[in-house]
């Protein structure tokens, strides 16, 4: 089997990287309506770890505005903008297609069926926020795996394509019946809409612990087997002559990219573009290789959508812009320029 030697990420860019999510936490965590500088910030956190002479300024309300509030909802962000990332890039990989996007199986529409069920028949379940996540997530899980089933069944010599359309297939699918139903029950309308525009919950620690071990194992998955992605994303005939089990290789890309991204729409709701900005801006200053690309796509994905969320919640305070919208208004443009500059070779 032959060697192929590619960059991985250099001091330098990670570096670069881990700065900027440093950067985007702490804006993060301090912008708000309730005034806390990062010295308050840095004082609490030391008592909280129980730093010698080190006594937090803020009182009761503030440490819970801090705590309960913004610094989980900073870590949320983080986990699901490095996750959408992680996840588009990877698809971009495995299909061959630098369009793909973490939506591409059906994952969005069947979360949003999924939801749309949960709000219109379930209404009194929704007050804890207990089944919608769930509903979402299974929604999500059975859009992927019709996907996949199709796709086995209508040709085995051409993966790529052939789960490409039967996605696209399954997602219009799902998007009809989705349809119907809001027709149905249109009092719901307002609900769905709100989830599917995107949003990031204040409720606390309770959806940070729900959703981190999802996005923490399939990154794990993904970034382990970054070397396979640069080899995949030369064809599947070059990588299978250089020893690759194709189709196994991108069963589990494909499952660990949509495992993690269905836990994070179920969460989040959906959120566009996260997926398409982040891999193509990496790509334009630090290159096309997926050992430095997928790493640093979570990294800055993470950095990202820390930041849309604050330019969502404090744009039109005390007002809230659902994030989706935030992300899109920059991702549209963003998807334009990829469109036209490499179109021709998706």
């Amino acid at each position: 089997m032959r060697t192929i030697r590619v960059r991985g990420v250099t001091p330098g860019w990670a570096l670069g990287a881990l700065a900027f999510l440093a950067v985007a936490f702490v804006v993060g965590v301090v912008a708000g309506p309730v005034d806390i500088g990062v010295g308050d910030v840095l004082r609490s956190l030391g008592e909280k770890l129980g730093i010698p002479g080190v006594t937090s300024p803020l009182d009761a309300t503030h440490e819970s505005i801090l705590w309960d509030l913004r610094v989980p909802r900073v870590l949320l962000a983080a986990l699901v903008g490095g996750m959408l990332a992680v996840a588009g890039a990877t698809y971009q990989g495995v299909f061959h297609n630098p369009l793909a996007d973490p939506y591409l199986l059906g994952v969005a529409a069947g979360a949003g069926l999924g939801a749309t069920l949960a709000i219109a028949y379930l209404p009194h379940a929704l007050e804890g926020r207990q089944v919608l996540p769930f509903a979402a997530f299974a929604g999500a899980a059975v859009a992927v795996v019709l996907a996949y089933g199709i796709g086995r069944a209508a040709g085995r010599e051409r993966d790529s394509a052939t789960l490409v359309l039967a996605g696209v297939t399954v997602a219009s699918f799902f998007t009809a019946l989705q349809t119907f139903v809001q027709q149905q029950n249109t009092e719901t309308l307002q609900e769905v809409t709100s989830w599917i525009l995107g949003s990031l919950p204040n409720t606390g620690w309770s959806d940070v612990a729900v959703l981190a071990p999802y996005v923490l194992l399939a990154t794990a998955v993904i970034v382990a087997m970054r070397r396979v992605v640069d080899v995949l994303s030369l064809g599947d005939l070059e990588a299978a002559s250089l020893g690759v089990d194709v189709r196994r290789t991108r069963l589990a890309l494909v499952v660990a990219a949509t495992v993690g991204t269905a836990a994070a729409v179920a969460v989040c709701g959906l959120i566009a573009f996260v997926g398409i900005i982040v891999p193509h801006a990496i790509r334009l200053v630090v290159g096309t290789s997926y050992r430095g690309l997928l790493p640093l796509s979570f990294v800055v994905g993470a950095g990202f959508l820390i930041l849309a969320d604050v330019v969502a919640r404090t744009a039109l305070a005390p007002a809230e812009v659902p994030i989706g919208v935030i992300t899109a208004l920059f991702g549209a443009p963003f998807f334009a320029f990829v469109l036209r500059t490499r179109g021709g070779r998706a």
